[in-house]
């Protein structure tokens, strides 16, 4: 069903007439559209040796290669879950571990299983914090393309206090004090018993 438009009456006509002759178009339309069309963008200036600098739009060199922070940043990262004062001085020095464990010259195989019995045991007979020694590693010869890591022991440990059955007993890990070790060793803060 389509209507049909009712033709304009004479006032209609007039007042659109007077509409018509007060509109502005909102932008100039040229003319010849071939003639606009057909003219070429200007020539840029062709750049002289003055102009250049060697490795101006080189990248600059990044550590493209290093995705994973070290150890250390990575542990200061993590959310403090402890006491701030206690923190504080344990990561001085001033406090004293209640156990030790060296891993030192050990397999992951036989470290991996005598970490998590100690501290199960440290966590049973209500110790809180307790030294837990990797050692710093040795620098080996390294032949292949992928870099290996110094201190298998000492990277691997955070993951292994992270995850079950150890995950559940330790509420903070931190780099030791020198005067317990420094790199070579962390301080495992448990929870209670």
């Amino acid at each position: 069903m389509t209507r049909r438009r009712r033709p304009l009456s004479p006032e209609e006509k007039e007042l659109w007439g007077r509409v018509a002759a007060s509109a502005r178009p909102m932008r100039s339309i040229p003319v010849k559209p071939t003639e606009a069309a057909s003219k070429a963008p200007p020539k840029k200036p062709r750049p002289t040796p003055a102009d250049f600098d060697i490795g101006e739009t080189a990248r600059p060199l990044t550590a493209a290669h290093d995705l994973v922070p070290a150890l250390e940043e990575r542990l200061a990262a993590q959310p403090l879950r402890m006491d701030r004062r206690t923190h504080q001085q344990m990561l001085r020095g001033k406090v004293k571990p209640e156990a030790r464990i060296d891993l030192h010259g050990m397999t992951v195989a036989e470290a991996h299983p005598e970490l998590i019995r100690f501290i199960l045991n440290a966590q049973g007979s209500g110790k809180r914090m307790v030294l837990v020694i990797t050692g710093k590693g040795k620098v080996k010869d390294d032949h292949g393309p992928i870099p290996q890591r110094m201190g298998v022991l000492r990277h691997q440990l955070p993951n292994w206090l992270s995850q079950p059955p150890l995950g559940a007993v330790v509420l903070q890990v931190a780099p030791a004090h020198l005067k317990h070790g420094g790199g070579g060793a962390f301080y495992v803060y448990l929870r209670r018993g």
